[in-house]
């Protein structure tokens, strides 16, 4: 049994993405539908590259980081992908703890000034 190819419309419906969205990933070269006149169907290889996408921006990576990193699997396969994977995880999850500090930091003092200003009125 063959997985089912998805239509362009189906597949924005499936991953919930906007066709502009669908059309600009395989633009930078995300995704590559295979083709027949004007239309695009999407096989499992393009499914599971799409899962990967949107988890990579859902963690904060830049389309440009993921689109190296897919090509590392075509070019050099899974364990260099792995490798690499690795390493972004490591950059991005310094940066997200460096975002979090920041947030607690803007938190705490935007709580300081409400107190501050509660305190002022009530005077």
């Amino acid at each position: 049994m063959t997985d089912p190819v998805l239509t362009f419309k189906e597949m924005c419906a499936a991953f919930d993405v906007t066709p502009r969205t669908l059309r600009y990933y395989e633009y930078i070269e995300l995704l590559r539908p295979t083709r027949d006149g004007r239309s695009r169907f999407y096989g499992p290889r393009e499914r599971a590259r799409m899962k990967l996408i949107l988890r990579g921006r859902r963690f904060g990576f830049q389309l440009e980081e993921i689109r190296q990193w897919l090509m590392i699997y075509d070019n050099e396969g899974t364990a260099a992908q792995m490798r690499a994977f690795v390493e972004m995880a490591d950059r991005q999850l310094a940066e997200l703890r460096d975002q979090r500090a920041q947030l607690d930091e803007a938190v705490e003092e935007l709580a300081r000034m409400r107190a501050q200003a509660m305190a002022s009125e009530q005077a």
